[in-house]
């Protein structure tokens, strides 16, 4: 990227934020140093700083004094809420987590709200089911799909060992996010899942994330009854 013309600090958060979108550094693993940076960018360190100040602020980064900067190794996924690993939210309230893999299967195509409204291509997909449990009991249902020609090496994960939701903020973080929060009444398959009535009334979370116009996975997450979503703006100021 190093050219001419001196970055600003949006240039460089923009360019960090891309290594990291595209996977040139994953989750974990160590950044080069803002002097590096600032090099390679042709702006002054202050500006390198910045940039990076903000991107740990939206907790995409760790920096931490003498250990340097790394990629989060559990990133929080953000959209208008903070969207955290299932299991470290169920472990963060105290019980024992254990996910069941129920399906996995991969389909031709892609159904209509994983693609763009302009989009005709056939998109081949891997349709996953999950049940997230809390001490062995229904905490969040997933329906998900996964687009194949954004992330095929899906195909290969042990989804019984690590949840999509788990192995996709690890691997796959987003450019851009849909998300719908709604109560809805549960079908018959979700009622019999998360063990309630059928036609009972909870929580769901359908969110489609995407790197640039690709999309990446869509799903429906249904919560157990008395769930409750907490969101807490980090950019708020006194």
């Amino acid at each position: 990227m190093s050219t001419g013309v001196r970055n600003s600090w949006q240039d460089v958060r923009k360019y960090v934020r891309g290594q990291i979108l595209n996977l040139t550094y994953r989750p974990g693993d160590k950044l080069p140093r803002d002097e590096d940076i600032a090099r390679e960018l042709n702006c002054a360190r202050s500006t390198v700083h910045r940039a990076m100040r903000s991107l740990a602020e939206d907790g995409i980064i760790e920096r931490r004094r003498k250990a340097g900067t790394k990629v989060n190794p559990d990133p929080v996924t953000r959209a208008t809420l903070d969207i955290p690993i299932t299991r470290i939210e169920i472990e963060s309230r105290g019980y024992t987590y254990r996910h069941q893999l129920i399906e996995s299967r991969v389909l031709k195509a892609a159904p209509a709200h994983l693609v763009r409204p302009s989009t005709t291509d056939a998109i081949p997909v891997c349709h996953i089911r999950t049940l997230h449990l809390a001490d062995e009991r229904p905490f969040v249902f997933e329906d998900r799909w996964v687009s194949l020609q954004t992330v095929p090496e899906i195909r290969d994960v042990d989804l019984a060992e690590i949840s999509a939701n788990e192995w996709l903020v690890h691997n796959r973080p987003y450019s851009n996010c849909d998300v719908e929060i709604f109560v809805d009444r549960t079908t018959d398959t979700e009622a019999r899942i998360m063990e309630v009535l059928s036609g009972t009334s909870l929580l769901v979370l359908e969110r489609t994330t995407w790197i640039d116009a690709a999309p990446i996975t869509h799903v429906r997450a249904v919560h157990a009854k008395g769930y409750r979503l907490i969101s807490t703006d980090r950019q708020a100021r006194p």
